[in-house]
């Protein structure tokens, strides 16, 4: 169940505003991977937030909205499939951490990261919380921020390739995915260097945006 206690322990030692922060689409063969940073007022209180992998798709774009009314600040941002490829999903998930952190208009005093690394060339204090998005109401928060972010543009996507049902798998490897890659070969929007894509590249081409 998540709670305020993490903020609310920084913010008695002074610490404060407490930032949390979350990635979406780490494990998935398709499209960008997004983040979301979100500062929460102390007496914050949704009932029903949780990990967004564990709501429906009903209840977190209803959290989406009650966070964004609520929250003293947030931000998204993302990392495409090309830079993906080229630095390799953890980084590419640190990196958008980073940037959606960087675009906060409010700046935090402390950092509760999702996971077990630390976002890079961030000179705020941070602290890594696995499965903070379970725990705490800062990374739930976020949490669902990107989730809701990273489906509607998966959304947009497979309205302009709907062989692929990007609107039922969001990109994520499941069977009726991975056939359509063999069916019609990778797009564009695929990450490459995950498999199955970088297998079925070599036997076909590229399909372009």
């Amino acid at each position: 169940m998540v709670h305020f206690l993490f903020e609310g322990k920084l913010i008695k030692q002074g610490f404060s505003p407490v930032v949390g922060i979350d990635e979406a689409g780490r494990g998935t063969l398709a499209g960008p991977v997004f983040a979301a940073a979100v500062i929460l007022p102390q007496k914050f209180r949704i009932d029903g937030l949780d990990d967004s992998k564990k709501l429906s798709p009903f209840k977190r774009e209803k959290l989406y909205k009650i966070i964004k009314d609520q929250a003293l600040c947030f931000a998204v941002s993302y990392v495409g499939e090309k830079q993906i490829d080229k630095i390799n999903i953890l980084n590419a998930s640190l990196l958008a951490m980073k940037k959606a952190l960087l675009k906060l208009s409010v700046s935090p005093k402390f950092v509760l990261v999702d996971g077990n690394k630390k976002i890079p060339g961030i000179e705020i204090p941070q602290r890594c919380v696995i499965g903070g998005d379970g725990i705490s109401a800062s990374i739930a928060a976020a949490s669902v921020l990107a989730k809701v972010e990273r489906d509607r543009y998966m959304i947009r996507l497979h309205k302009k390739f709907p062989d692929y049902g990007f609107d039922a798998h969001k990109g994520y490897g499941t069977k009726a995915h991975i056939k359509a890659i063999y069916e019609f070969g990778p797009h564009n929007c695929h990450r490459m260097t995950f498999e199955p894509v970088r297998s079925c590249r070599a036997n076909k081409s590229v399909l372009e945006y």
